[in-house]
Order: structure tokens, then sequence, then C-alpha cells
């Protein structure tokens, strides 16, 4: 079992960049799918955008493409999300879950995620 911790949130100006970061315990992150999801009050849990165990298949979803990169560190046990061209629609907590590999490759982001984190607050003001 991995277990993830959340950091890198904080309060930034529309347009701006920022850079969440993920960091796992456990010996096994290598075997792990990861994903950043997130959560705005009132509205549903949304997948950001998800990566394979070894960082080959990536996913986003269409609002952060082209604005969003996600990438890992196997060799730190570390998954970052950058994040650019911030708008207000992107406020939310933001959390880091992970999946089995094997489910990663049938369901990608919508696949059920465990080892959530606590989660990091993105907050974009106008």
């Amino acid at each position: 079992q991995v277990q993830v911790v959340e950091s890198g949130g904080g309060l930034v100006q529309a347009g701006g960049s920022l850079t969440l970061s993920c960091t796992a315990s456990g010996s096994t992150f290598d075997n792990f799918a990861m994903g950043w999801f997130r959560q705005a009050p009132g509205k549903e849990r949304e997948g950001v955008s998800c990566i394979s165990r070894r960082g080959g298949v990536l996913h986003y979803a269409d609002s952060v493409r082209g604005r969003f990169t996600i990438s890992r560190d196997n060799a730190k046990n570390t998954l970052s999300l950058q994040m650019a061209s911030l708008k207000p629609e992107d406020t939310a907590m933001y959390y880091c879950a992970a999946v089995r590999d094997y489910l990663f490759a049938v369901a990608g982001c919508r696949a059920r995620y465990n080892n959530w984190g606590q989660g990091t607050q993105v907050t974009v003001s106008s």
C-alpha cells in the first residue's frame, strides 16, 4: 500500500503558475498509476490528470489540457502537477491518489483510486 501527501497549493492570480507535489511513502510506488483530482465546493470531484506507473501513458481532462502537465519521478517517489495559465475556475482542493496499474490500464482516470492524500488548496484570484 502506498500513502501520499500533497503540497504546493496556495493563492495565485489568474494567468499565473503553480506546481503541486505529491510525495509517496511505501516500497511499491512504481506499481501504482497515479492521478490528480480536484473538488470545488458544491461540485463533483473531477479527474484532472493521471499517469501510468512508468509515466508512459498520460491523460488530461479537457478543461486543463494544454495548461497542466503531470509527471512522476519514481526514483524520488513523487508525483507533480505543473499548472500554468491558471483560471479562477481552477480553484479547488486538489488531491492525489493511487490505483493499481492494471486497473488504470482498463479505466484510466475513471478507475477506482485508493490511498487518497489529504489535499492541498489551490485558489486562483481574478
